[in-house]
């Protein structure tokens, strides 16, 4: 006999505005502790020093987190020039020191300009990158250090907020890029360029994909609103759970259509084809509007079913 699931089936995407010091990871699971969920996942990694957005997955919606971790981010970040650590930000040891106050903001202004556009960055050991299935930053920790291969990304805008010259000058910069860009890298670059050595001071995610800071919640939020009640008080914050793919067009299936894509198969939709190109994906909706699931224009003029959700009762009482 299979062992009941603990905790509440609930489906959703939660917009977490992330602490500084606390992992993903465990604030990911102070969220599902506290909705009393049964899944969840996050998408994508913070530094325990980094802040901001952090989209939450729970449930059936944890099918579509992969489309937040390809999705374009920014950031707000502060450099510390003159200083480079292990880690290439805050949290690390020190390696070198020396005096900043020679560098000007016009330096700075046109040393920026070589780290727009498409770039190519090589990843800390201090990542999150795999070698031979296990993290660098593990790697790193052993003083183990590996050949990692330069990564292509593209830095969208790169802005100087503020500059603030001395001894331990600082930098404030705000960058929109793509997935897989490394902020510490550019913090590191810069300060190579610049002849000093830079690190990461702080580092505050604004937005992941389609999710921006102003609709975000954070965790003491969330404690204060629960209190002694149960975790359903908190549900109104949860995000439909086709919200990671919310830019994709989407597809009204009738009753009869909707059943055979629920049951994989693919079906007839001639009017979504001919407004698509082969491949393309698509949101598929039931006329009641539940979310189906996810599909694919075919070269048949049909759309298959790609990623399915799993309708479920709640049985689970919560605690």
């Amino acid at each position: 006999m299979a062992r009941k699931k603990r905790g509440r089936p609930i489906d959703g995407v939660i917009l977490l505005n992330k602490s500084a010091g606390m992992t993903s990871n465990d604030a990911l699971q102070k969220a599902k502790r506290m909705l009393f969920a049964q899944k969840a996942g996050h998408t994508g990694s913070l530094d325990p020093l980094a802040t901001g957005v952090l989209p939450l997955c729970f449930g059936e919606a944890t099918k579509f987190s992969q489309y937040l971790l390809n999705a374009d981010k920014r950031y707000r970040s502060t450099f510390r020039l003159g200083m480079t650590t292990d880690t290439s930000d805050a949290d690390g040891e020190t390696l070198t020191e020396v005096d900043a106050r020679a560098v000007t903001r016009a330096q700075v202004e046109e040393s920026l300009e070589q780290f727009r556009g498409e770039i190519s960055q090589i990843p800390s050991m201090y990542s999150a990158l795999k070698h031979n299935g296990t993290p660098l930053y593990k790697l790193a920790r052993e003083g183990i250090t590996v050949e990692r291969q330069p990564r292509h990304v593209t830095i969208y805008s790169l802005e100087l907020l503020d500059f603030r010259p001395g001894h331990a000058a600082e930098v404030d910069v705000d960058v929109r890029c793509s997935k897989g860009t490394y902020i510490r890298s550019i913090a590191e670059d810069l300060g190579n360029v610049l002849g000093c050595g830079a690190h990461v001071k702080a580092l505050h995610r604004s937005e992941a994909g389609p999710f921006k800071e102003a609709d975000s919640i954070t965790l003491d939020t969330l404690y204060e609103e629960r209190g002694e009640q149960g975790p359903e008080v908190l549900d109104h914050h949860l995000m439909p759970m086709d919200t990671p793919v919310a830019d994709l067009p989407a597809l009204i299936l009738p009753d009869d259509s909707a059943h055979y894509f629920r049951m994989g198969n693919p079906v007839m939709d001639h009017g979504v084809f001919r407004a698509g190109d082969v491949g393309d994906k698509v949101r598929v909706f039931i006329e009641s509007g539940d979310f189906l699931g996810m599909g694919e224009l075919t070269d048949d003029g049909r759309v298959a079913p790609k990623r399915l959700v799993v309708k479920t009762i709640e049985d689970t009482p919560a605690d």
